[in-house]
């Protein structure tokens, strides 16, 4: 089964299942992009648009790519708003979006699915404006050492889905490559002292 196949039979019970790794996704990226100001979003992997409702907040025109049909389905019916377009995407091709459009691309639990960072990288820096923000939220490369992956039950087991892991030299290498200045990364865990293996890393980069 496809990775795009597979989270097409996700989708219906993506929102509604127990996923700490979803729901710590969306605390990482509300907390870190609540300080800073954006009017034009592109969001990467939107999935069933679980962060796009905030975004909205800030902005006043998000673009949604995602690569599940079921998945963008389910995030026309949550959101429906003139200033949201929900697209579908092949994130390892170019992207169908003009240059220096966006003033925040965000990237959430997405990457460990595509295994060139350096198209991702790129393509997020064409379609930047000067001084734009490119924020990734991913499983922890640390989290993937130990086996952790995307995940879901179904009536014959729990599917894993195929996974690629990106160590964090790799993320600021690429980032450097392409001319990106890191701001912040933060390391995100399920217990609130810090102990144990972080579940997520985060990073801000700004063109």
């Amino acid at each position: 089964m496809s990775i795009e196949e597979a989270y097409n039979e996700w989708a219906q019970q993506y929102d509604l299942n127990e996923n700490r790794t979803r729901d710590l996704d969306k605390i990482a990226t509300q907390e870190t992009l609540q300080k800073f100001d954006f009017e034009k979003v592109l969001e990467l992997g939107c999935g069933t648009a679980k962060n796009t409702s905030f975004l909205l907040e800030k902005a006043n025109q998000i673009i949604g790519l995602d690569f599940s049909l079921e998945m963008l389905k389910i995030a026309r019916e949550k959101i429906s708003h003139e200033a949201v377009t929900f697209k579908k995407a092949d994130l390892s091709k170019n992207w169908n979006i003009e240059n220096n459009f966006a003033d925040l691309i965000t990237c959430s639990l997405t990457l460990e699915h595509i295994k060139d960072l350096d198209h991702i990288f790129n393509q997020a820096h064409q379609k930047l404006k000067d001084k734009g923000l490119f924020f990734i939220s991913e499983l922890h490369p640390f989290k993937q050492y130990t086996g952790s992956k995307a995940r879901y039950e179904t009536e014959h087991g729990s599917k894993e889905l195929e996974v690629y892991t990106h160590h964090l030299s790799e993320y600021l290498h690429e980032a450097k490559k392409k001319g990106f200045q890191l701001l912040e990364m933060e390391e995100w865990f399920d217990d609130p002292s810090k102990r144990g293996i972080p579940r997520l890393i985060s990073f801000v980069f700004q063109k």
